[in-house]
């Protein structure tokens, strides 16, 4: 295995550091070593890694490890974007969340990384016209992590859910790149309409804690949504949205709120 990963090491310094510190969390952490083992250091790629992580978490009764590793890797196989979409996400988890010291901590114990994985590969199977099987992903997604996402939302790069509970994305909704968001955020529509009717999240985006964006509406990019807010209409661009219903209170503060995470208020 040290063989395979220093070859290799040049084309993916993402995983050869996951792998180095794999190892140390071993030597550190010794009754850990099956878990880690199975679920990183026996795997030649990242991709596997996922692989097998998906088909662990998502496993019952009504579907076994086996078929939905077979899925997952069927999906890595076909799609190359899927394994840089989740190199994106692991690297904003680690660069926006405080309590990420080290690569493996989102593959092996984040359920926001896991489920935004898990998500991806349902949303493989929608696009590949593989509905039923997407619907189950959503299910067992949502029964396992407590994260909602219908297979139909888009989703861009370099995604970050913080603490990862009760989060709900419909099926038209759709996300930017860089987008930030904390637990209890919800992508909703504001009936029973059908069509178009759930948000969409410019990029660079951060969005507080227990915040509700309800209808087709257009957050612009870089802007915040105060924790708590209810959204009912259109954000601008680089502005700051609190408040029930949401009203604009100043401007973003910053560039990009998705990287910085700073929640305080303007003034």
């Amino acid at each position: 295995m040290a063989e395979t990963r220093q070859r290799l090491t040049p084309l993916d310094p993402v995983w050869s550091r996951i792998c180095d510190e794999a190892e140390e969390a071993v030597r550190a952490e010794p009754i850990l070593g099956a878990l880690i083992h199975s679920g990183l250091l026996h795997h030649a790629t990242f991709e596997r890694a996922l692989a097998y992580r998906f088909s662990l978490k998502l496993a019952s009764g009504e579907m076994s490890e086996q078929i939905l590793r077979e899925i997952a890797d069927s999906a890595h196989a076909a799609e190359p974007l899927l394994g840089a979409a989740a190199r994106a996400d692991l690297m904003a988890v680690f660069e926006r969340d405080p309590a990420c010291h080290r690569l493996i901590q989102p593959v092996l114990f984040f359920k926001g990384y896991q489920a935004i994985q898990a998500y991806r590969i349902g949303h493989w199977l929608w696009q590949a016209g593989r509905r039923d099987m997407a619907y189950f992903v959503q299910m067992r997604v949502s029964e396992v992590f407590g994260v909602d996402i219908h297979p139909a939302a888009r989703i861009g790069r370099g995604l970050m859910i913080d603490h990862a509970h009760s989060i709900v994305i419909g099926e038209t909704a759709v996300v930017g790149d860089n987008v930030s968001m904390l637990h209890s955020v919800t992508l909703g529509g504001t009936g029973k309409e059908h069509g178009d009717r759930h948000p969409k999240i410019g990029d660079g985006v951060l969005i507080g804690a227990g915040a509700k964006v309800l209808g087709n509406i257009g957050v612009g990019h870089c802007s915040r949504i105060a924790a708590g807010s209810v959204v009912l209409e259109e954000v601008p661009p680089n502005t700051t949205v609190a408040g029930v219903p949401a009203r604009v209170v100043g401007k973003a503060g910053c560039a990009q709120p998705s990287l910085s995470m700073d929640q305080n208020l303007p003034g």
